[in-house]
């Protein structure tokens, strides 16, 4: 991968005058504009809004999922827009999890299958110095998100709540310095979601991987350390939530 930088990173996750502009025949749509941000390590940030706000373009942007028209994002010191895309990709394997609002847990596996299938995608278990599963670990996220009984399940054999939890532990599996959460219980009851913040609030402090939240949900959005609102693509205002502080 391309060495950009020679500092320190001082910010796990920065991001300057961030712009993504869609064109469509003759109409352009900016639906981010000029946003700037930086996340420290640890830290649990949750950006809110309305749709049609820019947040789910911004989680893009900030994943390495799509280009910005304009601006920068630096992940971990890496300049995504040094990067050509087979680099960029195995930046976002390396650092980066993602877990969405629609689960995307394959059908003909078992929860154990999905989470394991994720950790050779990630070629973290093949090549110079690779690593097979680390079976403890999984035993501790499978207790800490309560699916021990359920990962012989296929993902029609589990509730929502379960396959969002088995969405996470493949998350974290690879053990992400980062994981982006869009909208992560959209698809789900009060309780359920309530069920599930807790576990993302317990993974961020307890694994200390730097965790954000993409909601429409204020109340969602009020686990979190930090609080940034966004309207017409742009941060509108930034708030303190009830959740934990950055690592120092």
């Amino acid at each position: 991968m391309a060495d950009v930088t020679s500092e320190t990173p001082k910010h796990i996750i920065l991001a300057e005058n961030l712009t993504k502009v869609y064109a469509a025949a003759r109409i352009q749509v900016t639906a981010v504009q000029g946003v700037s941000l930086a996340v420290e390590p640890g830290e649990f940030v949750a950006i809110v809004g309305p749709s049609g706000s820019g947040k789910s373009t911004l989680f893009y942007l900030l994943g390495g999922l799509t280009r910005a028209t304009e601006g920068r994002v630096v992940i971990d010191g890496v300049d995504f827009a040094a990067l050509n895309d087979t680099e960029r990709t195995r930046l976002r394997k390396h650092r980066i999890a993602f877990v969405f609002q629609k689960f995307n847990l394959l059908p003909t596996l078992s929860a154990m299958g999905n989470i394991e299938i994720a950790y050779t995608v990630s070629g973290r278990a093949s090549g110079p110095g690779g690593k097979p599963l680390d079976r403890q670990y999984l035993d501790h996220l499978s207790d800490m998100l309560a699916i021990q009984g359920r990962l012989g399940h296929r993902p029609s054999e589990l509730s929502g709540g379960e396959q969002q939890r088995v969405a996470i532990a493949r998350a974290l599996i690879t053990r992400p310095a980062i994981l982006l959460a869009d909208e992560p219980t959209g698809n789900l009851d009060t309780k359920t979601s309530d069920a599930v913040l807790q576990m993302l609030l317990r993974s961020n402090r307890e694994l200390g991987q730097t965790t954000l939240m993409i909601t429409h949900n204020p109340e969602a959005a009020a686990i979190a350390g930090r609080i940034l609102h966004m309207r017409d693509g742009q941060i509108v205002k930034e708030a303190a939530g009830s959740g934990p502080a950055p690592l120092r």
